[in-house]
């Protein structure tokens, strides 16, 4: 798995101009699901993720997690975070997970915050969104389970 995860003082999607999810502050995660993922992966990088000290103390340093500071997760699927751009000018996706595992991983992933106590909302899976977000910092980090 691929996330892109942004501290944000607010972010929401919407498909078809209908917000679908919605959070204040917390963290907005882009979530590409890649061959050989599993359960376990999901499962892992969910802790990992709710438990990352990105968040300011009463000193302004990254010391408290989501959970915290009272956040909340936004879970968008973003296939595109498979894209190899390393050849040519066309992205190759070739490491994306099939459709039907990804979503599979990626409901997974979302109970998995949710069972740690943190309110989480998400995008609307192989649906066209439009996210909108405020970057607190900004502050953005790339994680890989692998």
């Amino acid at each position: 798995m691929r996330v892109c995860i942004q501290r944000v003082s607010r972010a929401q999607v919407s498909v078809e101009g209908e917000i679908c999810g919605q959070i204040d502050r917390g963290l907005l995660v882009l979530l590409g699901v890649v061959q050989g993922d599993q359960e376990a992966d999901a499962r892992h990088l969910a802790q990992k993720i709710v438990s990352l000290r990105v968040f300011d103390d009463a000193q302004g340093k990254m010391n408290l997690s989501v959970g915290e500071v009272g956040g909340a997760l936004l879970v968008v699927s973003q296939f595109t975070l498979a894209g190899d751009c390393r050849k040519g000018r066309r992205p190759s996706f070739d490491a994306a997970a099939r459709p039907e595992l990804a979503e599979q991983l990626y409901e997974v992933f979302v109970q998995a915050v949710a069972e740690q106590g943190i309110p989480v909302a998400s995008g609307r899976f192989r649906a066209h969104m439009m996210v909108e977000l405020v970057n607190d910092g900004p502050v953005t980090f790339v994680v890989e389970n692998r």
